[in-house]
């Protein structure tokens, strides 16, 4: 008998009080790389009813960067610059508390170790195009459908936070119906009765025509099921860079060793060994070694090659797992100077990571199948 369960995954839009502290946090990182692709970089941002706090480590040789100016360009770059919105980034408050690298861990990674001890984990499967699971694909294209609206529209009175939810109902571990679609957009007082349709009508409904396949039946609807959302972004929730993990991976559809992404040059794993487990996982999907595969890597602070490297394909693999396993050392350099040389990551890349996921764009390096060839081999 087919066994049928509902699997939900979340996103939330570039407004968001975490994904804008992600952004603000990558936006620095990015301006440092640009003039010191070598430099040591950590940053932590948190933001508030009028202010923002950056903190963390950063270490380098000749960079300069004004981080209150840049600070205030992303919020304002986000559509944030009114106090009545949520936060004016004109005006705000930037206090900066950031320090150098730990030199007891810049030792360890001088010398092409890793620059922490941690868990990383890849997924991909065919569920689709891009070998992304379908829920977090759709959350994530519901959030980005938002964002587009609002900056191409602005009559419309939309307003920068909102958070998307898709349920899908499985059949036997695939895909076979969306049963609920979740959205709450911030807005404009005055179309607080209009709100609803207009959801619909410029968000939802151009997201799913794309995939009628998944919408035979009926869909539940909730469009900002508390009835009101006015109050949004900073000025509704604080924001911190790093709480959005789920969102920035698969959705929960993978396990997750904790480590955020987002202000983190390419020697820290918890980033770039990420990347590369999700670079590993598409291909060996692209390969056709397995219809849905996990990479999973971990690593000790100070050493080279990953402690240990997990593969589960969930039954759905066509060669011995051995063999896979085989083919994936032999093909990939996974020390933290193999990744950050064959993913070419020391460059200012990372803001639009910080928007709608770090994985499934295929303008990331990581999300070239290229090597899958040297898999089937």
């Amino acid at each position: 008998m087919a066994y049928r369960h509902i699997y939900t995954s979340e996103s939330v839009s570039e407004g968001h009080p975490d994904k804008l502290a992600d952004q603000i946090s990558d936006t620095i990182l990015d301006a440092v790389l640009e003039q010191d692709s070598m430099a040591r970089v950590a940053i932590e941002t948190l933001v508030g009813h009028g202010f923002a706090v950056i903190s963390g480590e950063l270490s380098t040789h000749k960079a300069y960067v004004d981080v209150a100016q840049l600070v205030r360009k992303t919020i304002k770059d986000v559509g944030y610059n009114n106090t009545a919105v949520g936060i004016d980034g004109g005006a705000c408050g930037v206090m900066v508390a950031i320090h150098e690298q730990s030199r007891d861990i810049a030792q360890g990674v001088d010398t092409g170790g890793a620059g922490d001890q941690g868990m990383m984990f890849g997924m991909a499967c065919t569920e689709t195009p891009e070998l992304m699971p379908l829920p977090i694909s759709l959350a994530h294209a519901l959030t980005r459908q938002s964002a587009e609206v609002r900056r191409a529209h602005p009559s419309l009175g939309l307003r920068p936070d909102a958070k998307s939810q898709v349920s899908v109902v499985y059949e036997d571990n695939k895909p076979l119906k969306i049963d609920t679609v979740v959205l709450s957009q911030q807005h404009s007082p005055e179309i607080e009765h209009e709100i609803n349709d207009i959801v619909k009508r410029e968000i939802i409904t151009p997201v799913l025509d794309k995939i009628t396949q998944y919408t035979p039946d009926e869909i539940t609807y909730h469009i900002n099921p508390t009835g009101r959302f006015v109050t949004g972004g900073p000025d509704g929730d604080t924001g911190l860079t790093g709480r959005k993990i789920i969102v920035d991976t698969y959705g929960g559809m993978c396990p997750h060793g904790g480590g955020a992404f987002s202000g983190k040059d390419p020697t820290k794993v918890d980033r770039s060994a990420a990347y590369m487990a999700r670079h590993i996982a598409k291909c060996v999907v692209a390969a056709g070694l397995a219809d849905r595969v996990v990479i999973g890597l971990a690593y000790a602070i100070g050493v080279a090659q990953p402690v240990s490297i997990n593969i589960e394909t969930f039954g759905t693999e066509t060669e011995d797992l051995e063999i896979i396993a085989k083919r994936i050392r032999d093909t990939f350099d996974m020390s933290p100077q193999g990744i950050i040389k064959h993913l070419d990551l020391r460059r200012p890349i990372y803001l639009p990571t910080a928007k709608n996921g770090h994985f499934g764009n295929p303008e990331f390096a990581w999300e070239s199948t290229a090597p899958a060839e040297a898999l089937k081999k």
